[in-house]
């Protein structure tokens, strides 16, 4: 009786298999790849995540700092005629938590933002960022009101500079007076590693100074 060969035959291993999850890459074309770079493995992942589909991002955290100024308090109480796109409570060791999902209409992501106070319901706030205008970038918060927004990468953190505020009316798109502004807004993302990130939120006015300053650490949570 022939003996059968019984050795395998040699099999290449396989490439890994592309991640369809991570494959927004316009967050780094804004950015470019040199600063791009410049980041953590971990914030490139978070924002490069494909969010169409019906798929979320959920981060949970707990708010450690916030600060308003006498003009502080005042700007954020009228914004809420604009549906209150800003904290409005001073509570910390609360929690926090932020979802991320496709903007259906426009292509880009809706960010909200639930925060947890010592007193009555939680403030919600919603925005939508936008791959769109001068800059690439706006965020657009309701009430015709957005905001072009600039990037850079900064000692390994993401920041996200305010430029112009517009006021949309109809197909009229109208820069705000930068005197009728809340003045330069600053988000800051900074990778804390161990899967934690902070989030700082920062806004000064040119006439009034610093008006509001909210930080919070962050995990994610998404399956």
């Amino acid at each position: 009786m022939a003996w059968q060969n019984t050795i395998p035959a040699f099999q290449a291993p396989h490439a890994p298999e592309p991640n369809p999850s991570l494959n927004d890459l316009r967050f780094r074309a804004l950015l470019g790849k040199d600063e791009w770079d410049h980041l953590p493995a971990e914030t490139r992942r978070r924002f490069s995540k494909r969010l169409a589909d019906g798929k979320t991002a959920v981060y949970v955290g707990e708010i450690d700092a916030i600060s308003f100024s006498l003009a502080g308090r005042c700007m954020v109480q009228l914004a809420r005629l604009i549906g209150g796109p800003l904290p409005i409570a001073d509570d910390v060791g609360v929690p926090m938590i932020v979802t991320v999902t496709e903007d259906i209409a426009t292509g880009g992501q809706i960010w909200t933002r639930i925060c947890a106070r010592r007193d009555g319901f939680p403030q919600v706030i919603h925005s939508s960022k936008r791959f769109a205008g001068r800059t690439g970038l706006e965020e657009y918060v309701g009430f015709g009101i957005s905001m072009a927004l600039r990037m850079s990468v900064e000692t390994e953190a993401l920041i996200f500079h305010s430029s112009d505020y517009f006021f949309r009316l109809g197909v009229l798109k109208l820069r705000v007076p930068s005197l009728l502004t809340p003045g330069a807004l600053t988000v800051t993302h900074s990778d804390l590693g161990h899967g934690l990130f902070r989030f700082t939120l920062e806004i000064i006015h040119p006439h009034f100074g610093p008006l509001v300053r909210q930080s919070a650490v962050f995990r994610e949570v998404t399956p």
